[in-house]
């Protein structure tokens, strides 16, 4: 007996061995069981998902020696026939090949006639969207009234091109596709029982290549076993599919997750040695992207499509939801941009490295130096300089910068708690364009404060009063001017300098006349909603305040513009995330926030951000509620304008209230 391939030896000969399309064997067999039997079936859906098969099925149900059932028993003539294809009363016609009306017209010219063997007379009409128009017109009136011998059993790929006068006379199933699941299931089963050995990394691969056909995905393994010589392996079925096995992907995610350029790269090169399709690899990379970014979002939601889904949800606990999103976002226009690459792997690779290259962590942080922070590569590092009376210079623009030499980052924060406070160097005003600074008279130079180690901070329990609900003490000194410190709106950073000693002696030659010290609009625009200083004690009603002096930038600013503050401590400081902004959270904001908060106290402080219902007025609540109310007044103000009035008097003008926008506030003169 000749070779039968497992697309035809495994095809599906009752209800039972279908796999999937539940809710179309659901209502066959309830209509089949129950006699309520329809003259016209149509079976539409994708290639290689049952309808012809189904179709075959359920014309044996009709004419079972044994009786209209929903299980044919298989052994009589009839229902053989049917399984061989040689039943009389079962007319399959290839609507491809016979398009005509005249085809369609000498097929109609028998449905007058009784069946020969069977009980009823099945027409049974593949691809029926290939008839023609005149074709479709000549059966409008035999498909709606056939005689009752007469059962019509349709199938299409593509149900748009029929007319709407046929798909009203019939009753549509619509067949689902095949999920890698359900055929990987499917086709172990099948080799197990034509006792070929398998790898079940291959039977992923094959279910995936199939997208969503069972025909497909038989056809394949066919092939499979013949380019394995019996052997249906993972390594085989990638090089006969020219494919890229799964882990390799996987294995570039995970080199990305983890920051490691240098393996990436190499694991590239060894991707490039089986010359494989690039877009196809990041199309690849944007599908783990997706699954990880649902495993981050919806933990319950990661499904072992993929055969994948433990390694999915490990990757998700890795990775950062920035950096995921990120990675998505950068790998799709790498993909669109794949074309225009010199080569295809240089494409891929630049995708990678973009990926790396615009990560949050790596972007430079948008905050002034501060006094013993990292400098920058260019710059020496500012280090503490005895007062020996030598001048350190710089070259370009010198600037006074007094206040830097201190090596105690956190001196002009401390100030903010001490009862008396220290001495604060002043510093001269920035400088506008390439004009060097100039010193007024009333502003004589001042001594450099003692390098010794500063007195300890007091103690939190004495700093309590700053938190607390109760007044500050009344020996307490009021908190020192803020004014000194960077701007949080400041977008534009200062350039690196060096520090320069202030000494007891004649000014530098550099320096100009002293001019009267004068106010002078500021050439970076000034938000007047800034607060000036911190508040003496941080609660609820001001916290949109110290969120403005904290100066956080990105998503960490975003998260915490939408904080609101629960309590405040002196070493601890509590507030509550809504639960609609959990995905953007993690622990690296929190080290971001507490580090940005211990800046601003001047001392050491924990912050800790839980989840929950806000039920007062956030920092970006705020935002919101000023931006309406600033729009509001703009649209009443242009409303109550004489010239506004007399126009829409005049010549019936009107006002489009999408073009009225409030004036920034940022953008107004101090």
């Amino acid at each position: 007996m000749s070779y039968q391939v497992l697309a035809r030896k495994w095809r599906p000969k009752t209800f039972k061995e279908l796999v999937g399309q539940v809710h179309v064997l659901k209502a066959l067999v309830n209509a089949l069981d129950t006699g309520r039997l329809h003259h016209a079936y149509l079976f539409t859906g994708t290639r290689g998902v049952g309808k012809t098969t189904i179709a075959r099925i359920l014309a044996k149900c009709l004419n079972c020696e044994q009786g209209v059932s929903s299980e044919p028993c298989g052994v009589c003539s009839a229902c053989t026939e049917i399984d061989e294809g040689r039943f009389v009363d079962l007319i399959e016609v290839d609507a491809a090949s016979r398009t005509r009306v005249d085809d369609t017209r000498e097929l109609l010219d028998n449905v007058q006639y009784a069946p020969t063997r069977g009980r009823y007379k099945v027409y049974l009409i593949d691809e029926v969207h290939m008839l023609s128009m005149h074709s479709f017109n000549a059966l409008l009136k035999t498909l709606e009234e056939p005689p009752p011998h007469i059962k019509f059993l349709l199938a299409t790929t593509d149900p748009q091109k029929l007319p709407v006068t046929i798909l009203s006379r019939c009753l549509q199933f619509g067949l689902k596709n095949m999920s890698p699941e359900r055929i990987v299931g499917h086709l172990d089963n099948v080799l197990k029982e034509e006792k070929v050995s398998f790898e079940q990394e291959a039977l992923w691969q094959l279910g995936r290549a199939a997208d969503g056909s069972m025909r497909d995905a038989l056809s394949l393994t066919d092939q499979a076993i013949a380019f394995g010589n019996g052997n249906v392996t993972a390594a085989d079925v990638s090089s006969m599919l020219g494919t890229i096995d799964r882990s390799q992907v996987l294995r570039l995610v995970e080199l990305l997750i983890g920051h490691n350029g240098s393996g990436m790269l190499q694991a590239v090169a060894e991707l490039a040695e089986h010359a494989p399709d690039y877009a196809s690899v990041l199309a690849e990379m944007l599908s783990v992207l997706h699954h990880i970014a649902i495993g981050q979002s919806v933990p319950g939601a990661v499904d072992n499509s993929q055969g994948d889904g433990e390694k999915i949800k490990e990757l998700a606990g890795r990775a950062t939801a920035e950096d995921v999103h990120l990675f998505y976002q950068v790998g799709m226009i790498g993909r669109r941009d794949l074309p225009l690459a010199p080569d295809p792997r240089t494409g891929f690779e630049m995708a990678l490295l973009r990926m790396l290259a615009f990560r949050p962590d790596g972007a430079p942080v948008e905050q002034p130096l501060l006094p013993g922070a990292d400098q920058p590569d260019n710059t020496p590092p500012i280090e503490p300089v005895a007062d020996s009376g030598v001048e350190h210079t710089v070259p370009e623009a010198p600037v006074d910068t007094g206040a830097e030499s201190n090596p105690d980052s956190t001196a002009n924060n401390d100030d903010l708690l001490q009862a008396e406070p220290a001495p604060v160097v002043e510093t001269a005003p920035e400088p506008v364009a390439e004009v060097p600074v100039q010193e007024s008279p009333a502003e004589a130079p001042q001594p450099l404060p003692d390098l010794a180690p500063q007195e300890e901070p007091p103690h939190p329990a004495d700093m309590a009063g700053i938190y607390d609900s109760g007044m500050p003490p009344e020996d307490s000194a009021p908190a020192a001017d803020l004014s000194q410190m960077p701007p949080a709106h400041t977008e534009i950073a200062p350039e690196p300098q060096v520090v320069k000693p202030e000494v007891e002696t004649a000014p530098p030659a550099v320096k100009q006349e002293p001019e009267p010290k004068k106010t002078e609009p500021s050439a970076v625009a000034v938000n007047p909603e800034l607060p000036a200083e911190l508040p003496e004690k941080i609660t609820p009603g001001n916290w949109w305040q110290v969120f403005e002096l904290l100066g956080l930038r990105g998503v960490t600013g975003t998260i915490a513009s939408h904080c609101e503050l629960v309590s405040a401590q002196p070493d601890r400081i509590e507030l509550r995330l809504d639960q609609s902004h959990a995905t953007l959270h993690n622990p690296t904001h929190d080290q971001r926030i507490t580090k940005a908060m211990s800046e601003l106290l001047g001392h050491p402080v924990q912050v800790a951000v839980t989840l929950g219902t806000v039920v007062s007025e956030t920092p970006a609540a705020r935002r919101i509620r000023l931006k309406a109310e600033r729009l509001q007044l703009a649209k009443d103000t242009i409303y109550a304008d004489n010239h506004v009035q007399q126009l829409v008097e005049r010549f019936a003008a009107q006002v489009i209230d999408e073009s009225i926008a409030p004036r920034d506030p940022v953008n107004q003169p101090a």
